[in-house]
């Protein structure tokens, strides 16, 4: 085990700053234990590790084990939001300023790990966000490896190859249809050219991201707002993004795309951010409909 503190430089929201990176409540590589304490399995450049982070009095204590260990430490303050600048934004609407007063300790994350948050994106391409969670636990539960070091049952995704050895039956079965299964595929292949990927400017993220056929504009935002913390990622071709958007900021309802953008016009540079702030306000339109429901495309 190896062990680091982080001391933020003001009001800290551990939950709210890591919430993102989980992939629905049964995340195989993420956890919150009944102490608060959030784990997380993840595959470094060095290797499997698990890092478990937990605040108390100020400061977040970290510890880590397996082969990536010192890697999860190394990068624990971007992982954090040390690189984030929450006073680069400045709302600009009501609702804003005051998601914003309430939520002091927001940060953006950066994980620095490109395919841990580009998978879980292509698998949520074009379905509900249940019909994804499924399909990731299962790849982790049947293709990831255990987590090391103690604390809850966690799995390692799996690494480019075992991705890319998975039997078509078995994506089947979590319910991922031959297009997303081949993008994810592609994706495998040139692995190490993506993970460079974090270490660019965020418009040159994306459109190394996007030389993969399959992935779009919407999954390399998705991805870029884990992976590199990118405060102005922000998402389009999303079914309900620009909808919550329009009507937090004007109260109409069907806004598309280009209304969303151009109402976040005024936040530019920290888009991303703007939308997560209307996000946590919980204010959205009045449901019309039902949910659409999970297909089980494994029965198929």
């Amino acid at each position: 085990m190896a062990i680091r503190t982080w001391a933020p430089p003001g009001p800290y929201d551990l939950g709210r700053t890591l919430g993102v990176l989980a992939r629905g409540p049964g995340d195989p590589a993420y956890r919150v234990t009944p102490d608060g304490a959030v784990w997380r399995a993840s595959r470094t450049p060095q290797g499997p590790g698990t890092l478990r982070v937990s605040a108390a009095h100020g400061e977040v204590h970290a510890e880590a084990w397996g082969p990536g260990a010192d890697w999860l430490l190394e990068t624990l303050p971007a992982l954090l939001g040390a690189t984030d600048d929450p006073a680069a934004f400045t709302p600009r609407h009501r609702l804003l300023h005051e998601t914003h007063r309430r939520n002091p300790g927001l940060r953006l994350a950066r994980t620095g790990l490109v395919l841990e948050s580009l998978i879980p994106s292509i698998l949520e391409q074009k379905v509900t966000s249940d019909e994804a969670y499924r399909a990731w636990r299962l790849l982790l539960q049947r293709h990831g490896e255990p987590a090391p070091g103690p604390g809850p049952r966690m799995r390692v995704m799996p690494d480019p190859r075992a991705w890319a050895l998975i039997p078509s039956w078995d994506w089947h079965t979590a319910g991922v249809d031959s297009k997303r299964s081949a993008t994810i595929l592609r994706a495998a292949r040139v692995a190490s050219r993506l993970e460079e990927a974090a270490g660019m400017a965020d418009t040159e993220a994306s459109a190394r991201l996007q030389l993969v056929p399959g992935i779009g504009p919407w999954t390399a935002a998705e991805t870029l707002q884990r992976s590199n913390g990118a405060p102005d990622a922000v998402t389009v071709g999303d079914l309900h993004l620009p909808k919550i958007v329009g009507y937090a900021l004007t109260g109409a309802r069907g806004t598309d795309d280009e209304a969303m953008l151009d109402l976040l016009t005024p936040y530019e540079g920290q888009r991303h951010r703007a939308c997560r702030l209307i996000l946590l306000s919980g204010v959205v339109p009045p449901r019309r409909a039902p949910r659409f429901s999970v297909r089980d495309f494994s029965r198929i």
